[in-house]
This record gives C-alpha cells, sequence and structure tokens, in this order.
C-alpha cells in the first residue's frame, strides 16, 4: 500500500472528533470479509472517540446507534469490484458513489445507507474500497487482501490513537 493511501486517511481524518469506523462484508465470502476484519483488529486500541462496528452485510442495523452517536466523520470499510489489481485500495468521498457503482454484496446498497445518515447525522462520509481477489463462499483472505488489511491496520492503528 503506498503512502499516498496513508496521506489520503490522514487528510480525511482532519477536523473528526467523533469518529465511527465500520466493517462491512460477508463472513462466508472470502475477501468480502476483509471490513469487519480491520474493525475486530482495530478494538482495544483506537481512543474513546470512535465507535467501531462490525456491520457484516447489514449495515443499515446499526443506523440507530451510528445516529445516537452523531459521529463528525463515518468510514465505511468494504471490500468492492474497482477493476483494480486483488488488494488495491480506493478511499472515495459518499458523493461519489451516484456516479460510481461497486459491486457489493450487501442488502442495502451502500449508496442508500450514505445518503439516509448524510440526512439525518450529515457527517463526512468516506468509503475505504479493496479489490478482492476472491469473493466464492469461502472463509480466509487472500494473500494480497491480508497483506492490504495488515498495512491499514496499522495505519488506522497510527491515525486513530
Amino acid at each position: 500500500m503506498s503512502s499516498e493511501v496513508k496521506d489520503s486517511l490522514r487528510e480525511w481524518f482532519r477536523g473528526a472528533e467523533r469518529i465511527v469506523v465500520a466493517g462491512v462484508g460477508n463472513p462466508e465470502r472470502a475477501d468480502d470479509y476483509v471490513g469487519p476484519k480491520i474493525v475486530q483488529a482495530l478494538k482495544g486500541k483506537v481512543r474513546c472517540c470512535v465507535l467501531l462496528l462490525e456491520c457484516e452485510t447489514v449495515p443499515e442495523s446499526y443506523l440507530l446507534e451510528i445516529e445516537e452517536y452523531q459521529p463528525t466523520h463515518v468510514l465505511l470499510i468494504d471490500a468492492a469490484q474497482l477493476g483494480l489489481k486483488p488488494g488495491e485500495t480506493n478511499l472515495m468521498d459518499a458523493s461519489d458513489l451516484a456516479s460510481f457503482s461497486p459491486v457489493s454484496s450487501h442488502m442495502l446498497p451502500l449508496r442508500i445507507f450514505c445518503e439516509y445518515l448524510k440526512k439525518t447525522v450529515n457527517p463526512k462520509i468516506g468509503l475505504l474500497l479493496i479489490q478482492p481477489e476472491r469473493l466464492e463462499f469461502t472463509e480466509g483472505l487472500s494473500l494480497p487482501v491480508a497483506t492490504t488489511m495488515k498495512m491499514l491496520v496499522a495505519v488506522l492503528d497510527e491515525l486513530l490513537r
């Protein structure tokens, strides 16, 4: 992972007071589970103003909890078909979802989830998307996605302390 991603995340978190980091993905679909695994790895490492959520495939189940928390920033971490090499990442603003629809395995499209949050809480919303290598029904991350996960955990651990 390039220092560009770290710099992008550092800039994205600038001015954050209350942060939600939500991992989205299916635990039974290989690399799709990378978002929740990153959140699991961050537990116990972040400061008190960070709410970590393992949303799996139903981020909409956490809308009330996010609303009550009143975050200034919401970072959603998910695997998505981006047309990149496996393990490569893209940090997007939620407003970019209107023109870009990554292929996702979730019941409620992330675009609708983000639109709802914008209307109710109005936080800055970012999507940290990771290109999967494997999405078949099996457990465990592929090597490129596992490597990216370790690097992202280190970066987020540093930025969220």
